[in-house]
């Protein structure tokens, strides 16, 4: 399998023509019965030996970990992150293994910020009133995050990029904390600000790679990946889901909701926001139909509904994402990611 990035490295190469390229892109599409530009790809696995690799590496990391923990835990978090970059060297740089590089990046990051965090906070616990922990942990995350931006001018795997929005988001916490240790009760709002601001970053990304052929596109699919659960669970936490909450006024907010988070999944061509939201539409579902009687089968009956609806969704997915799209400002739509409902034939 090769991603759409290894078809721009060929052209870059010159092993592909730029015309080439976009013929088997085409191809692939019709192939498919799928618009490339629909189909969030992103290169997990290229074959057996990515998940080989992953695993020695893992096994080396916690090694590395294991050893230099039982000196100091500083020492343990500063091999793993100077061990993952190492490995990125030859697996990320020259192989161009998927898997491996996602787990040396983010064994990197998090190294990078265990490294720091426990050195400046030994314990590596945080009181309410510890204002001078929350400051050096918050001095450790933004380590992180020029650790991140290093690793992504050397490597450019594209979930380099939300690792350091994680890590960003941690450090705006952790400042928070500083600034008012009451904000603990205000974390609920605080991760959904944060999400939203990371949605928004996201659809930058999304917005300078329409067609979705170009690195870009990988780097918004993780942005969106990681700000997806950061909005969503806070509403429903705040909604009182997550409590058992789950009256039947609740259940119809929450699926009121998930259709509004649906029409913006549909709008931008992004199915995270839907994944991060189902299990919370699986429990009020549930709990309308236990309400109205069917507690024994609510669980089977959850499932047929929510599954069918969204497997008639993905079905015709392009047709209703183009109707809903074609009611937008016209400025709107020429940023988002392309309509198509038909696919494109070969030339005759």
């Amino acid at each position: 399998m090769y991603s759409d990035s290894d078809l721009d490295s060929a052209v870059a190469a010159g092993a592909l023509t730029p015309a080439s390229a976009a013929a088997l892109r085409a191809y692939v599409s019709r192939a498919r019965q799928s618009p490339m530009v629909d189909e969030e790809q992103f290169r997990l696995i290229t074959g057996f030996n990515d998940i080989f690799v992953s695993i020695a590496g893992i096994l080396f990391l916690t090694g590395c970990a294991w050893a230099g923990g039982s000196v100091t835990p500083w020492l343990g978090a500063a091999l793993v992150a100077v061990s993952s970059w190492g490995m990125a060297e030859y697996f990320t740089a020259k192989r161009r293994m998927a898997l491996p590089s996602i787990i040396f990046l983010l064994a990197f990051v998090g190294g990078v910020f265990a490294a720091f965090g426990t050195f400046l906070v030994p314990d590596g616990a945080v009181s309410e009133n510890d204002r001078v922990g929350a400051a050096l942990l918050a001095l450790s995350a933004a380590i992180a995050v020029g650790g991140a931006w290093l690793h992504w001018r050397r490597f450019m795997v594209p979930i380099t990029i939300a690792a350091g929005a994680a890590a960003a988001a941690g450090m705006l916490f952790l400042l928070l904390l500083v600034a008012n240790p009451d904000a603990e009760k205000i974390m609920m709002p605080i991760i959904l600000a944060a999400g939203l601001g990371i949605f928004a970053f996201a659809m930058r990304w999304d917005m300078s790679d329409r067609e979705r052929i170009t690195r870009r596109s990988d780097v918004a699919f993780w942005l969106h990946l990681l700000a997806a659960p950061m909005i969503v669970h806070p509403v429903f936490v705040m909604l009182g889901l997550t409590a058992g909450d789950a009256s039947v006024g609740v259940a119809g907010v929450v699926l009121a909701i998930y259709l509004a988070l649906g029409a913006v999944a549909l709008i931008i061509d992004r199915r995270a926001l839907m994944v991060s939201a189902l299990a919370y539409v699986l429990a009020a579902m549930g709990a309308l139909f236990k309400e109205f009687g069917a507690v024994s089968l609510n669980v089977a009956i959850t499932a047929l509904v929510i599954g069918s609806a969204l497997l008639l969704l993905s079905a015709f997915w392009h047709d209703v994402r183009a109707w809903l799209v074609q009611m937008l400002p016209e400025g709107l739509r020429t940023r988002l990611p392309v309509t198509q409902t038909a696919i494109p034939q070969p030339a005759s």
